[in-house]
């Protein structure tokens, strides 16, 4: 009796594992009479043939691995031995030539005989014959099927991080609105007349540029916060315009709201409130094509999103300097020329910018904006940009290998961040005049991080870190705060 051996080379497509699809083979072979031995531990289906009638012969599927995607040269057989043949599809017949490597026995097949085969999947190697590679919605389907408690956690995780998104923002503008209803409309300006001209480090003149805060929300009742970060920069900044932009404003005629802090704010000369247009600010811009887009869909963080736009669209045209609505400025900020903060080892922060106009990096900023958008990340398109590009710029891979290169320059955490957000709880503790003069010491302003601390109760009259703040940089926002801690 001789032995017979079939060498069947094909492509074989396994379903998608880690992410995108393979090719590999298999070696299997054996006596078919009674069942081909295992590869993989998995036991095959015979593909049709004459093995069955010839008991003695030996089938050899070679289904050698290969990943590349080139055809491989010299095709099936023993040229392409370790390879599997390029332009098959599962289903497909496949010739398969018979080879002895003895002289065949008298029940085997002629040298050279024909059979036709089968290409067969990994579902057919298991025991069902796969006639086609399913389509994405069928692998979808059989994977939510599959997994059926894993895939009913992430969706119910899904639908309920979209309503608390809803609802946190929701609740964060209603909550903004509520206070200060009972307070008087006119406000004295007994300590809002500014200090004189601040004195600035030995250097260059102040280069021109103004100080800018936005509102991209809707509202125009600013709370003390707000209005205790105006005051100080208009305090630290008295030869500086401080422009204030709110969107809230654009669709009403030239008058105020009549509201305590627009009161307040006119006690000042260098400020000046304005509505925040913009389809005008961001023409012109890599921004204004995104901005027509973005209102045509809903998006979970639109309203940061939108004041990142904002920030670095002002800095590009007009330069100067942004501030957040949540800082309190403690010293004059003109000195500072492109340069942004640190808040942590690894990440930068926009709060606080300082540029010149039309500025290379911040195009860079603009541009990847644009072109790596993704509006369900929160901070992708603010903190997270700035760190991407700036790793960019200077070409590295870490913040801990360069803070300045090629003109911009990235100041350490205590200039504008000394205190942590995970740490936000410290700004409504108590502090002795040495740790204040210590927190101040080395630091330009400092950021309250009000998205996590608003809604905080703040014991105005006592030592607390905040309250002292208030009353050193913003005395006339701390009067109004007084009043209204009294009335409660």
């Amino acid at each position: 009796m001789g032995i017979v051996t079939w060498e069947i080379c094909f492509e074989l497509h396994l379903l998608w594992r880690h992410g995108k699809p393979n090719q590999q083979c298999l070696l299997m072979s054996g006596p078919q009479r009674g069942s081909a031995s295992r590869p993989l531990s998995a036991q095959p289906q015979r593909p049709p043939g004459p093995a069955g009638r010839h008991p003695n012969t030996e089938l050899t599927v070679i289904l050698p691995r290969w990943g590349g995607s080139a055809p491989p040269r010299g095709g099936c057989g023993r040229a392409g031995r370790g390879r599997c043949c390029p332009g098959r599809r599962l289903g497909d017949p496949a010739r398969v030539r018979l080879r002895s490597r003895t002289r065949p026995g008298p029940e085997a097949p002629p040298e050279g005989a024909e059979i036709t085969a089968f290409l067969l999947g990994e579902q057919a190697l298991m025991g069902t014959r796969m006639l086609r590679m399913p389509n994405c919605l069928l692998k979808l389907t059989r994977v939510v099927l599959g997994h059926k408690l894993r895939a009913l956690f992430i969706l119910a995780f899904k639908f309920m991080s979209f309503v608390s998104i809803v609802l946190y923002w929701r609740i964060t503008q209603d909550s903004k609105g509520r206070d200060q209803t009972y307070l008087p409309v006119q406000i004295h300006c007994a300590h809002s007349v500014p200090s004189p001209p601040c004195a600035v480090a030995d250097g260059p003149s102040p280069p021109p540029g103004d100080v800018f805060f936005v509102e991209t929300s809707e509202r125009t009742n600013p709370n003390y916060l707000f209005m205790c970060s105006v005051e100080s920069a208009a305090r630290t900044h008295p030869g500086t315009r401080v422009v204030v932009l709110m969107k809230g404003l654009a669709n009403r005629n030239a008058s105020l709201p009549n509201h305590w802090g627009f009161s307040l704010l006119s006690c000042f000369p260098n400020v000046e409130i304005r509505p925040l247009d913009l389809p005008e600010l961001f023409s012109g811009t890599p921004l204004a094509q995104w901005y027509l887009q973005a209102q045509q869909r809903w998006e979970p963080y639109f309203l940061p999103i939108l004041s990142d736009a904002c920030r670095i669209a002002i800095m590009w045209k007009f330069g100067g300097i942004y501030l957040d609505t949540d800082f309190i400025v403690l010293k004059n900020l003109k000195n500072l020329t492109n340069v942004l903060g640190t808040q942590s080892k690894y990440v930068l922060n926009g709060a606080f910018l300082s540029f010149t106009p039309k500025h290379k990096f911040i195009e860079l900023c603009m541009q990847d904006f644009v072109e790596n958008y993704n509006s369900w990340i929160w901070g992708h398109q603010g903190p997270q940009l700035l760190t991407r590009v700036f790793k960019k710029w200077c070409s590295i891979r870490s913040l801990r290998s360069s803070k300045s290169c090629k003109g911009v320059s990235a100041l350490p955490r205590e200039a504008f961040y000394p205190i942590r957000w995970q740490d936000w709880k410290k700004y409504f503790e108590v502090v002795s005049s040495t740790e204040l003069n210590e927190l101040l010491k080395n630091t330009y302003a400092v950021h309250v991080w009000n998205k996590k601390s608003q809604g905080t109760r703040l014991e105005i009259t006592s030592q607390a870190l905040l309250a002292q703040l208030h009353s050193l940089f913003c005395p006339a926002t701390y009067d109004v705060l007084k009043m209204d801690f009294k009335w409660h």
